[in-house]
Parts: structure tokens; C-alpha cells; sequence
């Protein structure tokens, strides 16, 4: 059982120098779950001026942190891996009521985190400097020796989504921490109780105080403050292209890690294997009803298989259950009304410019039925749009060439798929494609999680992925040696 106790009843509290403390205005926000409205708990509402005392306390504890050893700080990571991995039940019940995620996808996401902080505890202890001679560089004879070490940024302001409010905390926070920075943690708002077990657990595993603070609040009210603050060394963020592009606006000279919007394409060529395709674009497109930054989000593919290839996604659309996270239905509720009134827009909009849809569009609150469209036009938003819903359309094009045009025209870069049985043709398309990741004749999605995570235009900014993430949460830092 865990010792950290950071709520009462229903009533949640924040991180502040090791201990948990609500808002001195009493002010809460009520976390309600998008199943059934009912109440999973509370969490303060910070002020900004509350906000400075959080940063304050993260700058502090950073310093003697920074000067303990990499093997102890691993160490502390390995302890919350397992206390996360022994707690995976609970967490993953907060999971299905808080943000209405399947009860496979919420025990996945945490032992998922847990291996992730296994794997970052045993990175940062290979993150190594070096030395340069000046006898390389013409000009110079051996008089310097520049002994090169990676030291931490400082205070990382890490801020997560409510899609994955403990993976993609946990992605941010043990990079950070295992590099020797301190970590100040913006939760989302629907999904901040999940991601306080989170923090839970590092308390748990004997984290010293200030090193690792968590902050609830309305970003509205604290997050301008927050990544605009001098004390913040570095940004971390993961959500929707427009909150990003608004934080980059206002960070000044800070380095960001930019987690943002994507409307991945799945291009399907003449030679490839469609029923392997279809599994895989139905896998990407549906899990989490959709709400994912690497969902399939649009199918280009070549007319001359369209037909068999519908013929492949049609049963296996219609065979997604639709209900309760509880019942490990494939299908649930999306994160809010506005989510699912979105949706629909896309849907009706399509319809109303000719689409046609082979699944019937259906709505039960914010439940919205899975949805496969065909003959879906580039006059249509859903052609461009992000849905963050289960909706997926189906673009015929005559050629490689004009599906990648297709991918190429949107604002967004975050992955693409190709499915052929060429491997020439997939690095030829590959190549042409502009965006962070191309996955050949599988789903798009995210990891494992030590291999590179990308995202170009306004899908992202850095590169994540747990050695890289570590790396761009720390700098070089050379000593020069001069011999006369």
C-alpha cells in the first residue's frame, strides 16, 4: 500500500516539496467521467501565484539532485517501476473511469509506463560525454583537450495529455529525472487523478522533496505562467497542434519537446497484402475510439484494389463492440460533448459533399459508432481535419504519386504507413513522404518506446524517445585543457 496519502475521499491533492497540499483558495476542479457524468474526484485549482511557489521548490531540490549519482537516481526510477507495476489494477480502474479507456488499453498503458521507466533508469546510465583532441582540427597541434560531459537543463515543465495521462507523463518526468533536472508536472485536467497516481508512486519510491512537484489547475488560468517563467529550462508537452504552436509563441529562448497533432495516412499500393492492411488500419484508426495523435486518420489508396480492400475493412468494422471501458469495449465514449459534437461536424459534412458511407452513423451521447467512409473528396474537412474520433475516410487516388501529394499537402508531419510487398517501393514513397515516421506494411503508432519519436510541421518539434529524450533534457558542457 502506498504511504504517500495525497487525497481525501474523492478530494485530490498536488505535489509541493514532498508534501500534498490543496489550494489555499480551497478551489477544486470536479473531474467527472465521460462514461456516465458521475464524479471521480476533485483537484485543486491552482493560481498562478501558487504556481511560482511549485516552480521555486523545483529549482531548489534540482541542484542537490543534480550531484547525486546517476546509479542512485536510476535506482529511485527501478523502485517506482515496480510500486507503478504493482498497482497496475488500481491505476488502470482510475484510467476507465476518468477518461473512458478500454480495461485492456488502461492496464497496457501502465505496465507499458512501467517497462518505460525500467528501460530509462538503465539509459541514463549509458548517457556519456567525451574528449576531443586539438590535434584533429587543422591548424592545431595537441595543446587542448576538450573534456565534453552532459549536464541537466534545469527545471523541465512537463505537461501531458488526457489520452495517456501516465504513459506520456511518465515519457517526460523519468527522462528528465534520470538526466538530474526536477520536474514540474501540469497534468491534464480530465485525466490529472490518473496522473496523480503517477506521482504517487515516484513520492512512493523515495523521490526527494521538490525534485518531482505536480500542479493542478485550468491552463487558461496557469499555463501562460508557467511556460513563460524564468525558472523553467525546458518545455515539455504533448497535446493539440494549436496549444503548441501557442506555447512555442511564448516561451522565449527555452528548448521545447513539441508532442502535437498528426492526420496520418495509411497508403495502400496495387502489390500489398490487403488483408494484412486492413487488420492494421482498423487496429490504428479505432483503438482508443480514435482519440490518438498517431491514429490512422485517412486511407489513400490505389483504385484498382479499393474495392477489395473495403471488402477486407468492412467486417472488421463491424465487428467492434461498442459499450462500457469496464466491458473492454472496443468502442467508447469520447473525452467530452464538445469531442463528440466535432465528430459529427466532420461526419455530416462529409455526407452532405457526396461521401459514402458504409457503416451507418450512429450517436448515443458522446459515443459516437465507429464510422468508414468511401469516395471521400479533398473538398472534404474530414480529408484534412483531425477527428480524435473513431471516423475514417477512404481516398482513391490513381497513383504512388498522388497519395503522396495527398499526405504531403497537410498541415501536419506526424507519421504515414505504406503497405506493399516492394521493398523498393516503400523506400521510394518513404522517401517522397514528409513527415517524423514511416511504418512499412504496419499501423502508425508510437514506439517501442526507445526508438525515435518525430513530428515535423505542426505535429512537433525535437525528437523523443527515451535515449533522445534524455539527451534534449541535457546540454553539453566542455572543460578545455591547455598544455603550453
Amino acid at each position: 500500500m502506498f504511504r504517500c496519502i495525497f487525497s481525501e475521499g474523492q478530494k485530490y491533492k498536488n505535489l509541493l516539496n514532498g508534501q500534498w497540499v490543496d489550494a489555499r483558495s480551497g478551489k477544486r476542479d470536479r473531474i467527472l467521467s465521460p462514461v456516465d457524468g458521475a464524479l471521480v474526484g476533485e483537484v485543486p485549482a491552482m493560481s498562478p501565484e501558487e504556481a511560482g511557489e511549485f516552480l521555486k521548490t523545483a529549482a531548489t531540490a534540482q541542484k542537490s539532485w543534480a550531484a547525486v549519482p546517476v546509479s542512485e537516481r536510476a535506482a529511485i526510477l527501478h523502485k517506482a517501476a515496480d510500486i507503478l507495476l504493482s498497482e497496475q489494477v488500481a491505476i488502470a480502474g482510475v484510467l476507465m473511469r476518468e477518461i473512458a479507456k478500454n480495461k485492456k488499453s488502461s492496464l497496457s498503458e501502465v505496465t507499458r509506463t512501467a517497462d518505460l521507466i525500467h528501460f530509462t533508469a538503465e539509459e541514463g546510465k549509458r548517457v556519456t560525454g567525451e574528449s576531443l583532441s586539438s590535434g584533429a582540427f587543422p591548424g592545431f597541434h595537441e595543446t587542448k583537450l576538450s573534456i565534453v560531459n552532459r549536464v541537466p537543463l534545469g527545471v523541465v515543465l512537463a505537461i501531458a495529455p488526457f489520452n495517456y495521462p501516465v504513459n506520456l507523463a511518465a515519457s517526460k518526468i523519468a527522462p528528465a529525472l534520470v538526466a538530474g533536472n526536477a520536474v514540474v508536472f501540469k497534468p491534464p485536467t480530465q485525466g490529472a487523478i490518473s496522473a496523480l497516481y503517477l506521482a504517487r508512486v515516484f513520492c512512493e519510491a523515495g523521490l526527494p522533496a521538490g525534485v518531482l512537484n505536480v500542479i493542478t489547475g485550468q491552463g487558461r488560468s496557469i499555463g501562460d505562467f508557467l511556460v513563460s517563467h524564468p525558472l523553467v529550462n525546458m518545455v515539455a508537452f504533448t497535446g493539440s497542434s494549436k496549444v503548441g504552436k501557442h506555447i512555442a509563441s511564448r516561451v522565449g529562448m527555452k528548448p521545447l519537446l513539441l508532442e502535437l497533432g498528426g492526420k496520418d495516412a495509411a497508403i495502400v499500393l496495387e502489390d500489398a497484402d490487403l488483408a494484412l492492411a486492413a487488420q492494421h488500419i482498423v487496429a490504428g484508426a479505432f483503438s482508443f475510439s480514435g482519440q490518438r495523435c498517431t491514429a490512422v486518420k485517412r486511407i489513400l489508396v490505389l483504385d484498382s484494389v479499393a474495392d477489395q480492400l473495403i471488402g477486407h475493412l468492412l467486417p472488421l468494422v463491424r465487428k467492434m463492440t461498442v459499450g462500457r471501458p469496464e466491458d473492454n469495449a472496443d468502442i467508447t465514449t469520447l473525452i467530452s460533448r464538445d469531442a463528440a459534437d466535432f465528430v459529427q461536424a466532420l461526419i455530416e459534412d462529409a455526407v452532405q459533399k457526396g461521401a459514402k458511407m458504409l457503416t451507418p452513423a450512429k450517436r448515443e451521447g458522446n459515443i459516437i459508432y465507429p464510422v468508414l467512409f468511401d469516395r471521400v473528396t479533398v473538398d472534404m474537412r474530414i480529408a484534412w481535419e483531425e477527428p480524435f474520433g473513431p471516423v475514417l475516410p477512404l481516398l482513391r487516388v490513381k497513383t504512388a504519386e498522388e497519395a503522396v501529394k495527398i499526405a504531403n499537402d497537410s498541415e501536419y508531419g506526424l507519421q504515414a504507413s505504406v503497405f506493399t510487398e516492394s521493398i523498393d517501393e516503400a523506400f521510394r514513397v518513404a522517401a517522397q513522404l514528409e513527415v517524423g515516421t514511416i511504418q512499412v506494411n504496419g499501423k502508425t503508432e508510437r514506439g517501442p518506446d526507445h526508438f525515435p519519436f518525430v513530428g515535423v510541421k505542426s505535429s512537433g518539434m525535437g525528437t523523443q524517445g527515451i535515449r533522445y529524450s534524455i539527451e534534449a533534457m541535457t546540454r553539453s558542457k566542455a572543460v578545455v585543457l591547455n598544455f603550453n
